[in-house]
């Protein structure tokens, strides 16, 4: 063996990391086993050790995805593990990086689940552009759910508490089996068909991912997306999250919180109503008091008690501003003849006339350039005198 190709230890375990990362079934598998030395750290990370009749795997769980766990683990208990391998290379070891546990027997669901999510995530199904504002305070609510149920015992009774000016429509539906999805699904398309309502609230009590598996219909869950009245989706309890959720306007934790979300409560809005009422009454207080200042200053003035006198000032005030305007005016036109004359004289006293008067004459030759010296002619040259008034032709002797 070429001694140059040996490896540091550490170099080995990076090179078996990079070779189990480019490996797609490793990236994302499901691992059914038991439990076994199930510890949670004060970190809020957990490990434990997944095991079966064969072998053991080592598995992490970090806080952020252990929050989402919806039972609580324990030694011996049947689960299936959704992750990712790696290869821990202090240690070399490998283990299994969890996303998400959940107790064997519906495994098979949850990676549909995780799947179908997946899909329509993809699709933009749950981009946030596509939501819909929820109506502040809607005349008609739909609500989508069981008769018989008391998620609609709940939502009927917090709509009538909160807002009764509202009309509450029930379309009762299944919520569980293998009709509830087409019968919900039928619902939302017949209440956008007749514009039955403003808002439309769809959900049911809680229950395990299989009471609660129609919400997580492909049928419905495009339903809701392709609804153009907004939808509030109100599915079990705060810790239950289905696919419907993510493709509905809004999000409920329960259907009271749905309700509670879906109009405003009229005793609130009756004490903005005041708020608004005593402001207005306020604001005209202090204007009706300005402009009956206003009145009783014009009332007391001197145009009011004597209008003749009043009148009589102003055609004197105008008589003194006319006389000023004119005499500005006449000011104005002495001020630019004196300057026009003066400026005249200045110009006269430069013409060229004027020197011409005193005697002196202007040389030009024949090719009507003035002549400044003697040497700029020769003998036998044309010369052209101009006079004051007029001009003699000569030639240079």
């Amino acid at each position: 063996m070429d001694r140059d190709a040996v490896l540091e230890v550490g170099q080995l375990n990076e090179y078996v990391k990079m070779l189990v990362a480019s490996d797609d079934v490793l990236a994302e598998l499901a691992v059914r086993g038991e439990l076994s030395n199930y510890k949670v750290y004060p970190s809020g990370h957990h490990y434990f050790t997944l095991k079966d009749a064969v072998g053991a795997l080592r598995c992490v769980m970090f806080r952020s995805a252990a929050e989402k766990l919806r039972f609580k683990p324990e030694n011996g208990m049947k689960v299936i593990v959704f992750g990712r391998v790696e290869v821990y290379v202090r240690d070399g070891v490998y283990q299994l990086y969890a996303g998400a546990i959940t107790p064997d027997g519906v495994g098979d669901l949850y990676a549909e689940y995780e799947r179908l999510k997946e899909k329509l995530r993809l699709e933009g199904l749950f981009d946030a552009s596509h939501k819909k504002p929820i109506p502040k305070m809607p005349r008609s609510v739909a609500v989508i759910t069981s008769g018989a149920g008391a998620a609609v015992r709940d939502i009927i009774r917090v709509l009538g508490s909160r807002w009764p000016l509202a009309k509450v429509i029930v379309l009762p539906v299944r919520v569980q089996g293998a009709e509830a999805p087409p019968e919900i699904a039928g619902a939302i398309k017949y209440c956008n068909r007749y514009s039955i309502a403003e808002l439309i609230i769809t959900g049911r009590g809680g229950g395990s991912i299989e009471d609660l598996w129609a919400f997580n219909d492909e049928r419905v869950v495009r339903a809701i997306f392709d609804s153009e009245i907004p939808v509030i989706s109100a599915v079990g309890h705060e810790p239950d999250v289905t696919i419907s959720d993510f493709a509905a306007d809004l999000r409920a934790a329960t259907p009271s919180n749905a309700a509670e979300l879906a109009v405003p409560d009229i005793s609130d809005v009756c004490a903005q109503l005041r708020h608004i009422s005593a402001r207005i009454a306020q604001s005209g207080e202090v204007r009706l008091k300005e402009l009956r200042r206003r009145l009783n200053a014009a009332a007391g003035s001197r145009v009011m008690r004597s209008p003749g006198n009043y009148l009589d000032d102003r055609r004197l005030a105008a008589d003194r501003a006319a006389e000023r305007a004119l005499s500005a005016v006449r000011r104005r036109i002495a001020d630019a003849g004196a300057r026009f004359a003066k400026n005249a004289a200045a110009l006269d006293a430069l013409s060229p006339l004027k020197v011409l008067g005193r005697g002196y004459a202007i040389a030009r030759g024949a090719d009507g350039r003035v002549v400044k010296s003697a040497e700029d002619v020769s003998r036998g040259d044309e010369l052209i005198l101009r006079l004051r008034e007029d001009e003699i032709s000569c030639i240079v002797n």
